[in-house]
C-alpha cells in the first residue's frame, strides 16, 4: 500500500511554524499542551528544540478521560524524566489555578533578571502551543475567566496568533494547533486520529475505529487494571476480545446498523471520544527496555 493510512496535508502547517517561531522570540514561557490519554502521541518532535532554554510547564489535558492509577503512572514517569506534569480537565476548570502559578513564577525569574540589568519590570509572556484539539482554547478561557478565545470539541479552530492579558502579571499568546510535517509514527498517527487530535487530517474512519477496537482489545490483555472490565462489551452488549477491529466493527454494522460499517465507525469513534466507553489510555509509560 502505497499511502499511509493517516496523512495529512502541510500547507498551513509551514505558515504557522513560522509565524510560532518568530512569536516565541518574544515570549518567556511556553505552556505545552498533551491530551492525558496519549501524552506521547500528542508530543511534537520539535517543541523541545523551539523552547530551547525556556521555561516549559507541561500540562496534560483531559484528565477527567484517565484514571487516577494512570494519572499517577504519568506523573513518576515524567518526573523520572526530568518533566513536572499539571494535570487539567480544562472545560471543567480543574488544574487550571496551578498552571497560572506555574506561569507566574516564570515571570518572577524573568522579572528578577530584568532588575539585575536595571530594567522595570513587565507582565510575564506565556505561549500555549500543542496540537489541534487538545484543549488550549479552553484553557486559556479558564486561564482568563471568562470566554474570549473561541473553543470547540473539533480541531483546527485557532487560526492566527494573537495576544491576550490575563493579568498585571501574565500575557498570554493563544497559537494555532501545531503538527509535524509528517507522522512516520503510525501508531501515534492512528491514536491522534481516534482522539480527534490532528486536525485537518485525511484518514478513514473504519480504519479509524478499528484500530481502536485493536488497541482496547491489547490493553485489556496487557493492562487490564487499567481499564474499564469489557468497555466495548459494556457499550455495545458485544465483546470484542473474539474479534480483530475489522471483524468486531462488521458484527457491530450488522446487529446495530443494517450493515452500515461507515455510520457504526463514526458512532464507536463518537463514543470514545465523549467519554462513553469510561476512563481509557490510549498511551501507558513505556517499560525500561
Amino acid at each position: 500500500m502505497s499511502t499511509p493510512p493517516i496523512q495529512w496535508y502541510p500547507g498551513h502547517i509551514a505558515k504557522a511554524e513560522r509565524s510560532l517561531k518568530e512569536q516565541l522570540k518574544r515570549v518567556d514561557v511556553v505552556l505545552e499542551v498533551r491530551d492525558a490519554r496519549i501524552p506521547l502521541a500528542t508530543r511534537h518532535p520539535q517543541v523541545q528544540e523551539w523552547i530551547a532554554s525556556k521555561t516549559k510547564v507541561l500540562v496534560l489535558n483531559r484528565v477527567d478521560m484517565i484514571s487516577p492509577a494512570v494519572r499517577q503512572l504519568w506523573t513518576q514517569w515524567f518526573l523520572q524524566h526530568g518533566e513536572k506534569p499539571y494535570f487539567t480537565n480544562a472545560q471543567q476548570g480543574e488544574g487550571v489555578v496551578a498552571i497560572s502559578k506555574a506561569a507566574a513564577e516564570a515571570g518572577v525569574e524573568v522579572n528578577k533578571k530584568r532588575s539585575d540589568r536595571g530594567l522595570l519590570p513587565r507582565p510575564v509572556r506565556a505561549v500555549v502551543i500543542g496540537f489541534p484539539n487538545v484543549g488550549k482554547s479552553a484553557l486559556i478561557n479558564r486561564l482568563l475567566k471568562k470566554r474570549v478565545v473561541e473553543s470547540a470539541r473539533r480541531a483546527g479552530v485557532t487560526k492566527q496568533l494573537r495576544w491576550v492579558r490575563i493579568s498585571d502579571q501574565i500575557e498570554l499568546l493563544d497559537a494555532p494547533g501545531i503538527i509535524p510535517w509528517k507522522l512516520d509514527d503510525q501508531d501515534a498517527a492512528f491514536k491522534l486520529a481516534i482522539c480527534d487530535d490532528i486536525g485537518e487530517a485525511s484518514y478513514d474512519n473504519q480504519r479509524v475505529a478499528a484500530a481502536l477496537v485493536d488497541l482496547l482489545n491489547d490493553l485489556i490483555v496487557t493492562d487490564p487494571d487499567l481499564l474499564p472490565q469489557s468497555p466495548l462489551k459494556s457499550r455495545y452488549e458485544l465483546d470484542s476480545a473474539p474479534f480483530s477491529g475489522e471483524e468486531y466493527l462488521q458484527n457491530l454494522a450488522d446487529q446495530r446498523n443494517k450493515g452500515d460499517i461507515e455510520r457504526t465507525a463514526r458512532q464507536m469513534l463518537n463514543d470514545f471520544r465523549k467519554g462513553l466507553f469510561g476512563a481509557i489510555p490510549l498511551d501507558l509509560p513505556p517499560q525500561p527496555q
